[in-house]
């Protein structure tokens, strides 16, 4: 099962869910049911850090921390 990334505009939260099939997806925190699929980023481990592939825009990011680009 795929994890997407979603934004509920009426609470502001940003969330994780896992999806199958045509499930409708609702904000954890507020119910709300007009959420936003969020473009997510690959990510891979190399040398033993998390690195993004948005290249050198973000070479300030961490596996826990994203100082260059929020």
């Amino acid at each position: 099962m795929p994890i997407y990334e979603y934004h509920c505009p009426k609470c502001r939260l940003d969330f994780e869910e896992l999806v199958s099939g045509n499930v409708k997806v609702v904000c954890p925190k507020c119910g709300g049911k007009k959420v936003n699929k969020l473009m997510s980023l690959f990510a891979h481990k190399s040398g033993g850090e998390f690195r993004g592939t948005s290249g050198s825009s973000c070479s300030g990011c961490t596996s826990s921390n994203c100082s260059s680009c929020h």
